[in-house]
């Protein structure tokens, strides 16, 4: 199937337990060909071998999401923050080995800044060549682990205000290339591309073949087609790179305009949202035909 696309499954319900594995029937039955799963702690209520089933239930697949902080920061100068990095690219192994192998993308080096409330600070030169040394050598090592368990790891760059190690298409390439193994690759989302790149399509030709996973998001993390980003250009460029992997969906509701409301975090629905979810799902599958014709 050429450009399988998911939805992230926070757009049913968090946490997902097992009482919620119901939810990828619905994403079936929606249209979706996969969920995007946030990878399962060890302390949640999620049986992996229950997940497979209801995955191959349901006809779909699973695509994993890692779940970082500072204490799961390989970028650290902390080494018990370094450590609970590596251990946790470990785990995400485990789990994504047990679902019959896969991708788990994310921002894998951890240094979360405004969902840990760590705020940026100045750093001198040697430091950010440290953070950048430390982020490249720790992926050098856990990429040949998940090869052999046949996991690809799919590194995302975030926004400037989430992140400060990897911001940038350009920045995720050069660590791409630095690790140099076919199990560590690039992630993409457009709603952090919108804010740094001058172009996505010229950033997405720029990744190329290292792209693995493609999160197609609006400018404003809603529903696709409601926001500015240019999908035909955006699925042309995929299309130019011979882009035929998974694109996932990650819309964040805003059904709440008050003064002073934390936008940062996730909100439940307070709607079912089926018919929105379904149009996003249009949106982009539209735009992919447009772009296969163009080419």
């Amino acid at each position: 199937m050429k450009n399988p696309i998911g939805i992230i499954s926070m757009q049913f319900i968090r946490p997902f337990a097992g009482k919620d594995l119901h939810y990828f029937q619905k994403a079936a039955d929606l249209g979706f060909d996969f969920v995007e799963l946030l990878v399962p702690e060890p302390e949640d209520d999620l049986s992996i071998a229950d997940v497979k089933k209801a995955a191959e239930d349901a006809g779909i697949f699973t695509v994993l999401a890692a779940r970082v902080n500072q204490q799961r920061s390989i970028a650290s100068d902390d080494a018990a923050n370094r450590q609970g990095g590596m251990d946790y690219l470990k785990l995400c192994i485990d789990v994504a080995a047990e679902l019959g192998g896969g991708i788990v993308g994310g921002p894998l080096y951890g240094e979360p800044m405004v969902f840990a409330g760590r705020p940026p600070v100045p750093r001198s030169d040697d430091e950010i060549a440290a953070r950048a040394e430390r982020t490249i050598s720790a992926f050098q090592t856990i990429a040949p682990q998940a090869e052999a368990a046949g996991v690809t790891f799919a590194v995302e760059a975030l926004n400037r205000f989430e992140t400060d190690i990897l911001s940038t298409t350009r920045q995720a390439c050069e660590v791409v290339d630095a690790v140099d193994n076919p199990a560590f690759k690039l992630m993409l989302d457009t709603f952090h591309m919108n804010m740094e790149e001058r172009s996505i399509p010229d950033a997405i030709r720029m990744a190329g073949d290292r792209i693995v996973h493609f999160q197609a998001n609006e400018n404003h993390r809603g529903h696709p087609g409601t926001g500015h980003i240019d999908w035909t250009a955006v699925m042309r460029a995929l299309a130019q790179v011979g882009y035929t992997g998974p694109i996932s969906l990650e819309p964040f509701r805003r059904a709440d305009d008050r003064v002073a409301l934390p936008i940062a975090h996730w909100r439940a629905p307070r709607e079912d949202e089926s018919e929105k979810l379904m149009a996003g799902l249009g949106v982009i599958r539209n735009a992919l035909t447009l772009a296969e014709v163009d080419q």
